[in-house]
């Protein structure tokens, strides 16, 4: 048994898995994927870079969120080479309803720290979605070099979950970080469940 295989329900808590269609009809339209994929790690390169410029006083925030944010440039520059090797362009970005959805649900206002827990904690599930679906092409994607990219990125991304959670519980009270992260896995899982399987999207 693989060493993540089993343990992403404890780690990611998501509330519903992905419509199974979607692996299936993903893996016959590799480019479109690839390139959502791209858009997918220099987003999220770009929110921690956001979250660094916005809270320079926390440290630990800094110093964790600089090496995430390296290693999703990291993944960014790694799926390039998958679309480059299979002689596709980046082609243009695509906005993704799953995640504008998302940070509707960041509370704005006076809470500034408040503000940043919601931030992190959406940023945390959008991690654990795109690490349940890695999973998925790991384990039914036929090109067996890109099943074992996506099984390395699922491992990272449910370390990145992790990562902002724990970080959430640094500056808010962790039980307030709980409750928060339970209604906003539910309000993910209402989304995931909204939205239509597509064959050219990572969400």
């Amino acid at each position: 048994m693989e060493p993540f295989e089993g343990k992403e329900k404890t780690i990611l808590k998501l509330k519903l898995n992905t419509d199974p269609r979607w692996v299936n009809i993903a893996s016959k339209n590799i480019e479109d994927i690839l390139v959502d994929h791209a858009y997918c790690e220099q987003k999220a390169a770009s929110t921690g870079i956001s979250l660094i410029v916005k809270y320079p006083e926390k440290t630990r925030l800094v110093d964790e969120l600089t090496a995430l944010v390296a290693e999703e440039w990291a993944h960014f520059e790694r799926v390039l080479l998958e679309l480059r090797k299979r002689g596709f362009a980046l082609g243009p970005q695509r906005r993704d309803e799953y995640v504008v959805q998302l940070m509707t649900h960041v509370r704005r206002g006076d809470h500034r720290d408040r503000q940043l827990m919601d931030m992190l904690l959406v940023s945390a599930l959008i991690e654990a979605r795109s690490c349940e679906r890695f999973k998925l092409l790991w384990k039914h994607i036929p090109d067996p070099e890109l099943s074992k990219f996506y099984y390395e990125l699922m491992v990272s991304e449910a370390a990145h979950f992790v990562s902002y959670v724990d970080l959430a519980k640094e500056y808010r009270d962790p039980k307030e970080v709980d409750i928060r992260l339970q209604e906003l896995l539910k309000i993910e899982g209402e989304i995931i469940t909204n939205l239509p399987v597509r064959d050219d999207r990572m969400h």
